[in-house]
């Protein structure tokens, strides 16, 4: 199946990510360059494409009816998803921050409540935690426990929780951000428009990080700036792109693209290849091993199910 080869080749790109922040990180390079870098580079490069798409003045005009509220939310979905992931890559390898990554889908089951859906009478009612739905999250918490408990005996509880509160923190910070900034654009824009409003509105941060960073540990080194520039090229741009063009040819098949997006989990193993190759990096242990497995095996689960929840609503 052609989408099945586009989305496990997204789920590569995806994975340059974990490999090149950890990579910058051994290399001494500064976390607080390497999260703000990638949004500088990323900026022309979407702004192309929206501007080619005729689809620039739309998106300025949705930002300047709710500037607040754009600032608010592209802060939460990019800045508090991104500066955790760099930071977190300093005190452990890409596969453990990519396994541990993962609690995103729980967390965006837990963040239901804080949404509304219209009734069909318009009404508006708070959504519910899917138990179901939770469950089957548990399996890929329970996964994420057993690649930690290595790491447990290996370095220090200061090391660990500064590797694993950050990564957390994004976990809920990228869904929470990004679902608000969806809400708020009802439909009236698209993905690369909303992408590329969400990047202008995080700006300010990322030049603050920026001026921060070239106070206190001085401009970036080369390799710096050329492995950010292939993390926004590869994740940003490229991966993105693969990954819409695989779901947008099978959204009308639910169980094909249910296989699309669990093609994702690919990435854990692209991470743990590339770090091998790449950055000498050991092989996990057996538990990390079996954990990794099993957050596998979850996120294909929770695949499954929302496959079957969409086949009852038709």
């Amino acid at each position: 199946m052609f989408e099945i080869l586009l989305g496990v080749l997204a789920a590569l790109f995806f994975a340059v990510t974990f490999i090149l922040n950890h990579a910058m990180e051994l290399d001494g390079g500064s976390w607080l360059w390497s999260s703000s870098l990638r949004y500088f580079f990323m900026l022309p490069f979407l702004f192309i494409i929206v501007a080619m798409q005729h689809n620039v003045k739309p998106m300025t005009t949705e930002m300047k009816k709710a500037p607040i509220q754009w600032l608010l939310w592209s802060f939460v979905g990019f800045v508090l998803f991104y500066a955790p992931l760099t930071f977190a890559a300093a005190y452990g390898p890409g596969w453990l921050v990519s396994g541990t990554w993962q609690f995103t889908i729980v967390a965006g089951v837990l963040l239901a409540p804080l949404f509304f859906i219209h009734t069909a009478t318009g009404q508006k009612v708070r959504q519910q935690i899917p138990v179901t739905s939770l469950g089957i999250s548990c399996i890929i918490l329970v996964g994420i426990v057993l690649i930690q408990i290595p790491s447990i005996s290996s370095v220090g509880s200061k090391d660990l929780l500064l590797g694993l509160i950050p990564v957390l923190i994004a976990a809920f910070a990228y869904p929470l951000g990004n679902r608000k900034m969806m809400d708020l654009c009802d439909g009236r824009l698209d993905t690369f428009s909303r992408v590329l409003g969400m990047t202008i509105a995080s700006m300010p941060a990322w030049i603050v990080m920026a001026i921060y960073a070239l106070m206190t540990v001085g401009f970036p080194s080369m390799s710096q700036v050329i492995n950010s520039f292939i993390v926004a090229i590869s994740s940003g741009i490229v991966a993105t792109v693969l990954f819409f063009i695989a779901t947008d040819r099978v959204r009308s098949d639910q169980g094909k693209l249910a296989a699309v997006e669990a093609t994702q989990s690919a990435e854990i193993i692209f991470v743990i290849i590339g770090e091998m190759i790449l950055l000498n990096v050991a092989l996990p242990s057996t538990m990390a091993l079996i954990g990794l497995v099993v957050i596998i095996l979850g996120m294909f689960i929770h695949s499954y199910h929302t496959m079957l929840l969409k086949k009852k609503v038709h």
